[in-house]
């Protein structure tokens, strides 16, 4: 059983008997008091899909649900549901577009190396690869030569998120965008 420091975004917890899964922490370390840092953690009912906030001394145990993570591919919206096709037995999973809401920033039928994650037989989240490769769909015009500066830019991409992108990228080219971060890492080798 891991303590609330061990916790990580997206990981499922059994937490006063519900199955919930972590999709946002905050770590603080109050002034003048002689303990650990404090966790804030944004959590949602696998279930009911109800959303709470909950503080941990960073000592607290927080026992782990039963997860299963299975490779996908995605495949298209259904209305207010995004489907996944499992890439071994070929079943879909459907999950609620405002469960990915964050997520499906990253997400365009060429992503590779998504993982459902699976609590009780329901998927319940998606987990992204470290990067992903998007198309930009809008910004402004290059700048040649300006490679040799730091200098960016704000880059729309096809799927509606917004990055910086230095001065010599221009509308059309493919690039690496770090999951996590939503840095812009390079062009796509395309």
């Amino acid at each position: 059983m891991p303590k609330a420091s061990e916790i990580k975004k997206n990981s499922t917890i059994v937490f006063d008997g519900h199955t919930c899964i972590v999709r946002d922490i905050e770590r603080s370390v109050p002034q003048g008091r002689a303990g650990g840092s404090i966790y804030r953690m944004r959590m949602y009912d696998v279930v009911t899909g109800a959303k709470f906030d909950e503080t941990f001394k960073d000592s607290d145990m927080l026992p782990l649900a039963d997860l299963v993570r299975r490779k996908a591919t995605f495949s298209y919206v259904d209305g207010d549901q995004y489907v996944f096709m499992d890439k071994e037995d070929y079943s879909q999973y459907l999950i609620n577009k405002e469960a990915i809401a964050e997520e499906a920033l990253f997400i365009n039928e060429e992503t590779d190396g998504i993982q459902v994650l699976i609590v009780s037989d329901v998927p319940v989240a998606i987990e992204l690869p470290m990067s992903v490769e998007l198309q930009i769909v809008e910004t402004d015009p290059s700048i040649k030569g300006a490679s040799a500066t730091s200098r960016t830019k704000p880059a729309k991409l096809t799927t509606g998120l917004v990055v910086q992108v230095p001065e010599y990228i221009a509308t059309g080219e493919w690039i690496r965008i770090n999951t996590e971060e939503r840095r812009f890492q390079g062009r796509a080798d395309r």
